[in-house]
């Protein structure tokens, strides 16, 4: 049985110390999806304090994996084959919830959806489409 426990204990045993140096934590999660909580944080904010680009693909990527342990029961190895995003608006001034959705999960493929709001005012501020090879 999943917990957010078990799904938090992942990031330190699974990720490596840059990715865990996000601050990401597990917030909720169902059958299908995960949500992770990205604090605010001057370090991963270019200038006007907007959130880069670069921690929100991290950010979705670490949130598809969990997504796959959450929906596999286990972590199972896997490898980013395709990620593609879309910024529809600058995230500055709060934290971002990601919400990652495992839409397919076969035997050798993934494929999910992750959209990026802001924890304040939850708005979407991103979008994201994977595929994962199951290794």
């Amino acid at each position: 049985m999943m917990t957010i426990q078990a799904l938090q204990a992942a990031l330190p045993e699974y990720f490596a110390p840059w990715v865990q140096a996000l601050g990401l934590q597990v917030d909720a999660f169902d059958s299908q999806s995960v949500t992770l909580r990205l604090p605010q944080n001057a370090d991963l904010s270019r200038t006007g304090g907007m959130l880069c680009g670069q921690a929100m693909m991290a950010a979705a990527d670490t949130a598809m994996v969990l997504a796959l342990i959450n929906h596999f029961g286990e972590f199972r190895p896997c490898t980013t084959v395709q990620m593609s995003s879309s910024f529809l608006k600058p995230l500055s001034g709060q934290g971002a919830l990601l919400k990652a959705h495992v839409i397919r999960a076969g035997k050798s493929l993934a494929f999910g959806e992750i959209d990026m709001l802001g924890a304040d005012d939850g708005k979407s501020v991103s979008r994201f489409t994977t595929t994962y090879a199951l290794l």
